[in-house]
């Protein structure tokens, strides 16, 4: 496929209909574009576009504009919003010239005289600017793999299939083969492809393709990974820890972190983050922060005599957390490299974040003045599949050098270790596309996410007042969000009443205020953490305010079996609370069908319907456990069960307390290569040692890091585990997903080191 190949036009508000010149030279026009082979896509007015110009005009490598055409002038701005490359065509009389907006000539590229020049000639220059506006727009890798799969070459080097020959003979090959298509199996190719460059050594278009994302990214360094954040975070780690030194590291932290521990022997020390009535992760509080406060942990850590090296060498942040609540990362450098001097931020879940002002000042790749010597060395690692557009494990490290600036050369000796010298080329082009994507129409896009994101919260909460479904006796979901935001001039109003403009574009409207009921977190301070807008947590009805339960309540797992009947996967849950991200890709549509989705369940919740119309797969899997049993019944019956146990509240006593490190992770590896471990039940853990980390999802943070030990039998951690295994035998179909827990005939056993 040519790079050149099936060019677009799109032409907007021009007459070709009324038979008067102007009309009879615009055919002439596009049958001259049609007879070039180009698709031409006419659209007679502006509103058919302000909602969807991505859908209508993504691939539109020209767009003509009627000057005349109504909103001629929004529809512009709105184009270059999106897209500030191709080329716009306005489509004019000689003297509309002396009356065109200075704006409007600093945004068009070219002027068509339609009744002037001939159709010939217009459609030339077309065709021409489509052309170029095609080849500007390929990003360095994916334009030379392009290039290369057009040179139809004989290889003779891996991948063995060779541009998938080898799967056409075989049938089942075959299959594969034409799922896939001919483009997937002749760009997957070799490091022997000398003309892409090598991800190892980071040259050729690849090394030009991470050159251009740093610039992208607002990063010094950028560096490519395929195989997913977690290969990011043990890259970073492995390349800045040595063994025996200390990482300050949040508790709200990805397991990769863990292994990176693991491999590089370091000592990890906590700090602890907040946690409200839902069990919804909130920050790390300031005060942890704090160079007094790192330092009384370090001295009273276990742990902390052995360090070889007193000095800590990185802190380790998750921004944003989960559930969306992201950092004032400017003043959490200041605090933080007051006693590092490299901070990292595990940002997998916001790459995005550079490219609106919503989050200016909060994501680690932020503007900074300051020269780097007064600033620590920053990095983040973001999983760019996750919420930008990217294949899966599609992940990118960013640098930014500061005080103690890090090497190129010797930062790749670790990304050598966890890299393969036969990458997916798909992946690396991905990751350059995205790149490209962002530079192009980032703000737009972004800017699109959020406003249907708002759109939709703002829809849950009118629901509330509108239909009166959350008066005494009646029940409803609620957004987790502010009940009320402050408009420009300090008027107060209910968030279903703001502005949608103000609340999609002030970062304000979000920041959790210190006090407020709302989110419910302790110790916050002013402007310390923000709620990302496009991250959406639905609240069931089962919590009250003072983080006791209900007497009534609709516990998360009783509505995600419904939805996912309907098809929609939400991203994360909690006991009561459901996840779902609001990216790039969401339309009003997919919202739509969610909303709907909610009424249903709540229609078929009041009338008490029986569970083998709503779940039928369930009763089905389960006769004699749910037959006969309705969706009321079942949700008041789990509610009970969460509600008599205290299971909510004993997750966040669990995620409170810090276990004893009787030995770093890397240690208590040691124990499971030896074989020197045992799997025991939970009812037989107390006080031991465990050999590998134990993280509940939800919340997904972890409970019990390798080498800890597991407690009292009575404490917290033993004791939420226990339920979570109680609750399980209950109510199959629902059990928990516990990474560390092998749940055998209903019991929990965790390996543990051999005493």
């Amino acid at each position: 496929m040519e790079p050149t190949d099936t060019l677009s036009v799109l032409i907007i508000g021009a007459d070709t209909k009324s038979g008067s010149a102007f009309a009879r030279n615009m055919q002439a026009l596009i049958d001259h574009l049609k007879n070039d082979e180009m698709n031409v896509i006419c659209v007679e007015t502006f509103e058919g576009l302000k909602d969807g110009f991505i859908a209508n005009g993504a691939m539109a490598d020209c767009v003509m504009i009627d000057w005349k055409a109504q909103s001629a002038k929004d529809l512009i701005k709105l184009i270059r919003e999106h897209n500030k490359y191709v080329s716009i065509f306005l489509l004019t009389e000689p003297g509309d010239l002396a009356s065109l907006p200075l704006d409007v000539f600093s945004t068009i590229d070219e002027y068509a005289w339609i009744l002037g020049d001939t159709p010939e000639f217009i459609a030339g220059r077309v065709k021409s600017a489509s052309r170029k506006y095609r080849k500007a727009i390929l990003p360095p890798m994916f334009g030379a793999l392009m290039d290369f799969s057009e040179d139809f070459e004989y290889s003779w080097h891996t991948p063995g299939h060779t541009a998938g020959t080898a799967f056409l003979k075989s049938p089942i090959g075959k299959l594969f083969y034409e799922f896939y298509g001919e483009q997937t199996f002749r760009s997957d190719l070799s490091i022997s492809v000398g003309e892409l460059g090598s991800l190892l050594d980071h040259s050729g278009p690849i090394g030009e393709a991470e050159e251009y994302a740093a610039k992208v990214f607002g990063a010094d360094m950028t560096f490519f990974v395929t195989n997913g954040t977690s290969t990011s975070n043990r890259v970073v780690q492995g390349a800045i820890v040595a063994p025996k030194e200390v990482v300050f590291v949040d508790r709200n932290c990805h397991k990769s972190l863990e292994q990176a521990f693991t491999l590089d022997h370091g000592i990890p020390v906590y700090m602890i983050p907040t946690r409200n009535r839902y069990g919804i992760l909130g920050p790390i509080p300031e005060r942890e922060m704090d160079p007094k406060n790192l330092a009384k942990k370090l001295a009273e850590h276990p742990l902390g005599s052995k360090a070889e090296n007193k000095t800590p060498v990185v802190a380790v942040v998750t921004n944003s957390t989960y559930d969306g609540v992201c950092y004032d990362a400017v003043h959490a450098e200041d605090l933080l490299g007051k006693t590092v001097n490299t901070i990292h931020f595990d940002e997998a879940w916001y790459g995005y974040a550079k490219f609106n002002k919503m989050y200016a000042g909060r994501f680690g790749m932020h503007d900074d003045s300051r020269p780097a010597a007064d600033r620590p060395t920053v990095i983040t690692t973001q999983s760019t599949h996750k919420l930008l557009a990217a294949l899966s494990q599609a992940s990118m490290i960013h640098i930014k050098n500061g005080k103690q600036p890090l090497e190129h050369a010797l930062f790749n000796e670790s990304f050598m270790m966890h890299a393969s010298t036969s990458p997916q080329y798909s992946i690396i082009a991905s990751l350059d596309v995205s790149s490209k994507m962002m530079d192009m129409g980032g703000d737009a896009l972004m800017q699109e996410a959020i406003d249907e994101a708002v759109r939709f919260r703002q829809m849950m909460a009118r629901a509330c007042g509108e239909l009166g479904i959350c008066k005494a006796g009646n029940w409803w979901f609620k957004a987790w969000q502010p009940e009320t935001v402050t408009m420009p001039g300090g008027k107060k109003v209910a968030f279903e009443a703001a502005d949608p403009e103000v609340l999609a574009r002030t970062p304000s409207c979000w920041t959790l205020k210190p006090g407020d009921a709302w989110h419910g977190f302790p110790e916050m301070s002013e402007n310390w953490a923000m709620l990302d807008p496009i991250k959406v947590t639905i609240l069931t009805p089962g919590m009250n305010d003072d983080g006791t339960h209900a007497e009534f309540g609709i516990p998360a797992a009783v509505v995600l079996a419904y939805l996912d009947t309907r098809g929609i996967i939400n991203e994360k849950s909690g006991d009561y609370n459901i996840l779902f991200l609001f990216s790039m890709g969401v339309t009003k549509g997919k919202w739509g069908t969610l909303m709907s989705a909610l009424f249903d369940f709540k229609r078929l919740f009041d009338a008490d319907t029986p569970l083998e119309v709503v779940l039928p797969d369930l009763v089905k899997s389960h006769p004699e456990r749910y037959g006969g049993m309705t969706l009321k019944s079942l949700a008041k019956e789990m509610h009970e069960q969460i509600k008599s146990t205290r299971q909510t509240q004993l997750a966040n006593e669990a995620c409170a307390v810090m276990p004893t490190p009787v030995m770093t992770p890397a240690d208590a590896h040691r124990y499971i290569v030896k074989s020197q471990v045992e799997q025991l039940p939970v009812d037989k853990m107390a006080n031991r040692v465990v050999a590998t980390g134990v993280v509940p999802y939800p919340p997904g943070i972890p409970m019990l890091m390798p080498g800890e030990n597991a407690g009292k039998a009575d404490g917290p951690i033993l004791m939420y585990l226990k339920t979570l295994q109680e609750f399980d035998r209950k109510f199959p179909g629902f059990a928990h997903d516990t990474h560390g827990v092998e749940a055998i005939d209903g019991t929990y056993y965790i390996y543990c080191l051999k005493e």
